[in-house]
């Protein structure tokens, strides 16, 4: 399936996401736009992070620490989404006026997947290495950026890959270990490279750690407050991020 067609379900599973587009492009601030979409600071961040990443280009453009909370505006892609969501807005009382019954929506949410996973990256399968029970899934985002996942080989059948088909890869934020810049990396390990975005610090627990990677897209991973001291782990500085391929799970459209 198309990336458009990713694109489309999210917009019909989590319209208010994609409205933020409208408000972003309306407001000029991550703030303002989550007041007036109804979504926390955070929430919106959490959008934007989730859109950005399963397009192929980013949606929206922003700034850290801008007037009203962080400047931000859609990208000649951003406008060209909300162009779709606004032509399926109005399709939507046709498709609610087709449903025989009340049930039928009901239906059709229950057979659309949600995950908890935090990483929701948008990919292509670009190749696959047999590893006895179990395949290698190569995996290229965007700017080329490779991705290893390994699956059963049963997996890699029963989800029909094969060299080009899109997925989305899923990896919770606890699977993502920070390391030092110049620390070695772990031999089989994806290792990628990012700029912290944005610490959230939490009251207990650990910190929400939002690193911005190369192509765009936004990992976000959890670092306890002794990982944060060792590291010496702050906004606008360099960090490593590793995730063994077998953390990494993989999800096609129905």
């Amino acid at each position: 399936m198309s990336l458009p067609s990713l694109l489309s379900q999210h917009i019909v599973r989590r319209p208010q996401r994609i409205a933020l587009l409208q408000h972003i492009a309306e407001q000029g601030s991550i703030t303002r736009a989550a007041k007036s979409a109804g979504l926390s600071y955070k929430a919106a961040w959490d959008a934007i992070d989730e859109l950005n990443n399963l397009a192929q280009k980013p949606l929206v453009e922003r700034s850290v620490g801008g007037k009203g909370g962080g400047g931000a505006r859609l990208s000649s892609e951003g406008e060209r989404v909300l162009r779709l969501y606004q032509k399926l807005q109005a399709l939507q009382a046709q498709v609610l006026e087709a449903a025989e019954d009340a049930s039928d929506l009901d239906l059709l949410g229950r057979l659309m997947l949600r995950t908890s996973a935090r990483n929701q990256l948008h990919g292509t399968v670009a190749a696959i290495e047999p590893q006895g029970r179990n395949d290698l899934i190569r995996l290229e985002m965007a700017e080329n950026l490779i991705v290893a996942a390994q699956i059963t080989h049963d997996s890699t059948e029963r989800l029909e890959l094969k060299v080009g088909t899109e997925v989305v890869a899923l990896i919770k934020a606890g699977w993502l270990d920070l390391m030092a810049i110049d620390s070695a990396a772990t031999p089989g390990n994806n290792s990628l490279i990012g700029t912290i975005e944005q610490i959230l610090d939490a009251e207990d627990g650990p910190s929400e750690v939002r690193i911005a990677l190369p192509n765009g897209m936004t990992l976000c991973a959890l670092a306890e407050p002794w990982c944060q001291q060792s590291l010496g782990l702050s906004s606008g500085n360099p960090v490593r991020v590793e995730f063994s391929p077998s953390r990494v799970l993989l999800g096609t459209p129905l």
